[in-house]
């Protein structure tokens, strides 16, 4: 048991954290590897070989004909072409099919397209050299040649193989039992009617299908309310039911955190805390000869605790390695912050722009369990790195494979529902199309595009002095450059309230009024420029305005912040107020416009995107959404 003055929640670096818990899981008496046991071939696919397989035989097991034909003497049909054909009698020929022995005294076979058979006798349209068209004895495995190596993870074309080599069974070590303890007060089944302050419990989900990904068995406990004494128990027990036991939620340091703590009481406590981010608060140990990893309780920490600590033990268990990802360089298509002293983990979205990847950081907060769904790949920034800049290279570790990250339409710029509906039916058209959207304002997009990291800024910058739209900023930031520019929608902008109205809200003017609570977009978006003009009409000065510094870098993110009562109302499109069910106060009609090198709109990879826009369905279903006029939808403006 360890010590009462182990501490915890340290920054651990990784790689000592992984020794500590490796050389924790040995002196608790953790075996390094499961036992052995026999399958048949067919069962044996997915698990670890236990021991070498040697060929029992040769394959082929005797000289065989490759191809249909006839066998010969290679000798007798020197000369033999389409314009001298040569006739060979009955005994100096045998026909043959693939696979057939070759028959003693013969050593090539005659492709039968290259013979003719008339009256018993055989015209040959083709000479061969010796051994062509045959097999060898052995040609592809030999007899107590070795098959396959211990630690080797069995494959279907590995059985197969096996076989031919005169193997019936493989000796394999059993798979690991992963136990996963789902712990919290507020945490409910799935499917549950939940309360306020309730949860969906869906950790064990994906944990368990990472671990079956894993090659293992799973075993999910029932969720435990946060109580230590239960939850002692149930480790207790879960630990006498499997290989690895994760238990979920509780690793923090928390007034109900108790796994650290109940780790170290019961058995081996090795780490508590990790200098890692997300899943800095993991706990490693070890109870009853059985590893225990305490996973956070935010989805991204839950996984990426899997993949880095998890995963390899399991591996190794089985004998075999964890998998290694493919690595590739990018060029990274916004700026990124990193804290120094932690290995800071980053999911990314890549896309193909002028034949270089580009890497879009998806958002980085814990709970994000969309940013599992949407990443390409992984960018892990050291922990003595501060970050990188927008356009470095950086190496980017895949997690879809490049044939299908060629065909992504890059899309940088200005927030809009309408790009992620684009996205969906894109998909449902044709599964190997992806529109990644990377929502860092209007001005962010056109300098991506400035920077060759993006296909298509999304902007609807407003220019004060003229009024005009897009159009001036592009001249300025993209000067010199053959540019299109496509109108998508024109749209509705207000104010997004509460449902009612319950504040009298009907116009910019009234956002200085004592009490009320703002929430912005970003610098650089579009609505938060089109938010100061008004401003500027109406002589508010922003600092009046509770609030006004409070950024959100979606519509949606601004409806999500009014639905919850975190704020009274904020700028945005009427459909992010309908995805809400919140009231609309329009302000203003806007065009939002899609910006792009004049080259690429002949690229392949945007032709699939052109044609949506000519669907009469997708229109309709773009307007459907609320506050879209599409009549000008696809019409170059430039």
């Amino acid at each position: 048991m360890a010590s009462r003055s182990t501490p915890f929640l340290r920054d651990v670096p990784l790689a000592g954290a992984q020794l500590a818990w490796r050389e924790c899981c040995a002196t608790a008496g953790c075996p390094p590897r499961l036992e052995c046991l026999g399958l048949s071939l067919e069962q044996g696919i997915g698990r670890v070989t236990a021991e070498p397989m040697w060929a029992r035989r040769s394959s082929p097991p005797f000289d065989s004909a490759a191809m249909d034909g006839i066998a010969v003497r290679a000798a007798d049909t020197v000369g033999a072409s389409e314009t001298t054909p040569m006739m060979l009698d009955s005994e100096a020929f045998v026909v043959v099919d693939t696979g057939d022995p070759m028959p003693d005294g013969f050593d090539a076979v005659v492709m039968r397209e290259h013979v003719h058979h008339v009256d018993g006798r055989a015209e040959l349209r083709a000479a061969v050299a010796p051994y062509q068209h045959t097999r060898s004895i052995g040609e592809d495995i030999s007899a107590t040649e070795l098959l396959l190596p211990a630690g080797h993870r069995l494959r279907s074309v590995d059985v197969a193989a096996a076989a031919a080599a005169g193997a019936t069974e493989v000796r394999v070590h059993r798979q690991p039992v992963v136990a996963i303890l789902p712990t919290g007060d507020e945490m409910r089944p799935i499917g549950s009617e939940l309360e306020p302050g309730e949860l969906f419990e869906t950790n064990s989900l994906m944990l368990a299908g990472q671990a079956r990904e894993a090659g293992c068995q799973v075993v999910v406990l029932p969720i435990e309310p946060d109580d230590e004494a239960r939850i002692a128990e149930a480790i207790t027990n879960g630990v006498k039911r499997c290989d690895l036991l994760i238990v979920i939620a509780g690793s923090s340091a928390g007034r109900d955190d108790y796994t650290a703590a109940l780790v170290d009481r019961l058995g081996d406590l090795a780490v508590h805390g990790v200098a890692v981010r997300p899943g800095h608060p993991v706990v490693l140990g070890a109870i009853d000869s059985t590893p225990v990893l305490g996973a956070p309780g935010y989805p991204v920490s839950a996984s990426l605790t899997f993949d880095i600590f998890a995963a390899p033990l399991l591996a190794e268990l089985e004998g075999g390695s964890a998998t290694a990802r493919p690595v590739v360089p990018a060029r990274l298509a916004r700026k990124l912050a990193s804290t120094i002293g932690m290995d800071d983990w980053v999911r990314v979205r890549l896309g193909r722009v002028g034949g270089v990847l580009v890497a879009s950081p998806l958002p980085r907060g814990a709970g994000v369990l969309t940013s599992l769904v949407r990443a390409d790949g992984l960018l892990v920034v050291p922990s003595g790195v501060e970050g990188h800049h927008v356009g470095e290279e950086v190496e980017i570790e895949l997690l879809r494979s490049l044939t299908q990250i060629e065909r992504t339409i890059v899309a940088i710029g200005s927030h809009d529902m309408i790009l992620d509906l684009a996205a969906s039916q894109l998909r449902a058209g044709d599964p190997n199309v992806t529109l990644a959207s990377g929502n860092v304002g209007s001005m962010g997009g056109l300098i991506a595009l400035r920077d060759g990291l993006c296909h298509l800024a999304g902007s609807h910058l407003l220019d004060p002095d003229t009024g005009a739209y897009t159009l001036p900023y592009v001249d300025q930031v993209l000067a010199g450059r053959e540019i299109a520019v496509v109108r998508l929608v024109q749209r509705q902008q207000g104010l997004l309230v509460a449902p009612g109205n319950p504040l009298s809200l009907s116009g910019v003017a009234d956002l200085a009024r004592v009490g009320l609570r703002y929430v912005n977009r970003q610098r650089g978006a579009g609505t938060r420029v089109l938010l100061d003009y008004e401003l500027a009409r109406a002589g508010i000065d922003p600092d009046r305005i509770v609030g006004y510094g409070r950024e959100e870098p979606t519509h949606l993110a601004v409806a999500a912040a009014i639905a919850s009562d975190r704020a009274d109302c904020g700028m945005g499109v009427l459909a992010a107020a309908r995805a809400f069910d919140l009231d609309f106060v329009p302000v203003t009609s806007e065009p939002y416009d899609l910006v792009l090198d004049r080259a690429s709109l002949e690229d392949p990879v945007l032709a699939s995107f052109w044609e949506l826009l000519e669907s009469a369905a997708f229109r309709s279903a773009v307007e459907e959404l609320g506050g879209y006029d599409t009549a000008e939808m696809g019409r170059r403006i430039r």
